[in-house]
């Protein structure tokens, strides 16, 4: 059975969106640009060497395909072309990225891919699919790299919906530059 793992980049005031400046027209978009480190780099490197598959929501996706598959060449680039890659969506009528399967239902999909895949199910960003993934109990960890900055507003991993969930502290480390990696198993429902 696979290990679903979510992992974000996210400020303190928990926006996840436009990191890197040119995803979305966030106001403040290019947040992370300035906390740039060489053991973040190696986490990141890291991270992907030890996926199995790369599953996306659909928005990440088009980002995505717009971008990895012109890296070849590079290990990172290389390693992200060749994975296997699930998106999920019902309205993206083909996926053009290779090795690309699309998945139409969120949970009984994914928990499917989930049984039937050996390793780690990567997820990076895709915080609507991420958001179902964790109300779903479908996701086994979270890697989040913790910014110190505030953004005033954007899209947020969690939302105001009051539904209480536990996340076990498995790894925490702070880079250069101050931002914190924490990661989290074991999500469960509390009563």
């Amino acid at each position: 059975m696979g290990k679903i793992i979510v992992t974000q980049f996210i400020t303190l005031d928990g926006v996840t969106e436009a990191p890197g400046g040119d995803e979305t027209n966030h106001p403040h978009g290019g947040w992370q640009n300035g906390f740039r480190s060489p053991e973040g780099g190696k986490y990141k490197v890291d991270e992907l060497a030890a996926t199995n598959a790369l599953l996306m929501g659909r928005k990440t996706y088009d980002q995505f395909a717009k971008y990895w598959p012109a890296q070849s060449g590079q290990s990172f680039g290389d390693r992200m072309n060749s994975l296997p890659k699930f998106v999920v969506s019902t309205t993206l009528p083909k996926a053009d990225w290779n090795n690309t399967k699309i998945l139409k239902d969120v949970v009984k999909d994914v928990a499917e891919l989930r049984r039937n895949t050996d390793g780690n199910i990567l997820i990076y960003g895709s915080a609507t699919l991420s958001k179902s993934l964790i109300h779903h109990e479908l996701v086994d960890e979270l890697h989040l790299l913790l910014y110190p900055v505030i953004v005033g507003g954007g899209l947020k991993l969690f939302d105001d919906n009051f539904e209480m969930k536990k996340f076990n502290l498995t790894n925490s480390q702070t880079f250069t530059g101050g931002v914190i990696l924490l990661e989290y198993s074991t999500i469960s429902k509390c009563v």
